[in-house]
């Protein structure tokens, strides 16, 4: 895959990114960045958060995209473009590809969430599905382009790229002039060297955090000459690359004052925190940034942080799942197994000691057929609501005082 600019970070300038922000008027919506007070809370910083899943695709990918296909010739337009992507980069290219009438080609890894596939063959574009990651996607790609003259829009290391998505750093000081500190997910490197750049350029005072998952460290790697290896199956897939871009690196090694690295645990609580007290949806990718306040709120404690929530083009499955495991990890969904004597009113009976405590059961398995369940007993598997860990633990108490032998289930733990 090739760019059209060198490695050089001068190549990526402020001016370029007030002229992208010009071009991408009318076109790109400009997305708020407005307080957070419960996040706030949360957090122990000042929290700020740039809503990026207002575009119309959900995320900020349709910025550089817009950025690289409005500098193409009107004979590279007719030849179409492809691009390479687990999805927001997708549906930024396709989107704005048809409307500038350009044919777009889009290889996708397969594991993509079936929401981005659909969404982008919903804005015209032709999907390949090919590899198991953006590595061996972009093998595929590199064939089609080779076979029908293509022209390559990267995801991130391309300079018109990086120029649309630093559009964002405009947008938030202007928005928010006050900002300590920008909290930026890093995959590629494209959002945050935009960023940076113009972050720097308005700001020089102010520090500019990038973020990624433990499991693909590759730009972490890069900044602190550490050897990583970038792998496994993440729920930020969004930021889940293994090839940085060599302009991106030389760009962030410059103008960026750090990286940190969050666990996924860490990445589902801050989804769950942006849908149960911002009422927003942010993907995994799109979460990273306040994942990285809540593994490490000492490192931003009473500072005005900004951060760029870049997407939300989640599975509503996958984020479904995502809710019940943190009322599990919070003890507001407790999953307990009952040792019961099989006879009348049992049942009852549990449910009535839960019930009047204020507990809510959603879900009973009742197990009485199994070799290793006494011929005379019987074992429930009970699931029940409580207000936080300390009511679910008396509830159990109060179980196990009547008699009943109680034991903790992981919730989805079924009877072997």
């Amino acid at each position: 895959m090739t760019t059209d600019a060198f490695s050089d970070p001068a190549q990526v300038t402020f001016e370029k990114i007030r002229a992208a922000a010009a071009l991408i008027e009318g076109a790109v919506l400009q997305t708020p960045c407005l307080p957070a007070p419960r996040l706030s809370q949360l957090t122990g910083a000042d929290v700020f958060v740039k809503y990026e899943n207002m575009q119309v695709t959900g995320a900020f990918k349709e910025r550089g995209a817009l950025v690289k296909l409005s500098s193409l010739t009107d004979a590279e337009r007719a030849r179409g473009v492809i691009a390479v992507s687990a999805g927001n980069h997708a549906q930024g290219v396709a989107y704005h590809a048809g409307r500038l009438g350009i044919p777009a080609t889009i290889v996708m890894p397969v594991l993509t969430p079936f929401v981005k596939i659909s969404a982008t063959r919903g804005y015209g574009a032709e999907v390949v599905l090919a590899g198991n990651t953006l590595a061996e996607a972009k093998e595929e790609a590199d064939r089609l382009a080779t076979q029908n003259s293509l022209v390559w829009v990267h995801p991130y290391d391309d300079a018109h790229v990086i120029h649309g998505q630093g559009t964002i750093g405009i947008e938030m000081l202007d928005q928010q002039p006050d900002l300590d500190v920008l909290v930026v997910p890093v995959g590629g490197g494209g959002l945050i060297a935009g960023i940076a750049t113009a972050a720097k350029a308005l700001k020089p005072s102010i520090e500019v955090v990038g973020v990624e998952t433990t499991l693909y460290p590759g730009m972490w790697g890069a900044f602190y000459g550490k050897e990583v290896i970038c792998e496994g199956a993440t729920i930020a897939e969004g930021i889940a690359v293994r090839d940085i871009g060599l302009l991106t690196t030389q760009v962030i090694k410059q103008r960026v004052d750090d990286l940190m690295l969050v666990s996924e645990s860490s990445i589902e609580r801050a989804i769950n925190a942006y849908l149960t007290l911002q009422r927003t949806i942010a993907e995994g990718a799109g979460a990273a940034g306040l994942a990285a306040l809540l593994m490490d709120p000492d490192r931003f404690a009473g500072k005005r942080v900004g951060l760029v929530l870049c997407g939300g083009n989640i599975d509503p499955r996958l984020l479904s799942k995502i809710v019940v495991r943190e009322l599990a990890r919070d003890g507001r969904l407790v999953s307990i197994r009952i040792d019961t004597p099989d006879r009348p009113g049992t049942l009852g009976e549990i449910a009535t000691v839960i019930g009047d405590m204020q507990g809510n059961v959603v879900d009973v398995e009742h197990h009485r057929l199994f070799l290793n369940v006494p011929a005379k007993g019987a074992t429930l598997d009970v699931t029940f609501e409580a207000f936080d860990r300390p009511h679910g633990e008396r509830i159990v108490a109060a179980l196990r005082n009547r008699g009943f032998v109680v034991r903790y289930l992981e919730i989805g733990e079924r009877m072997d």
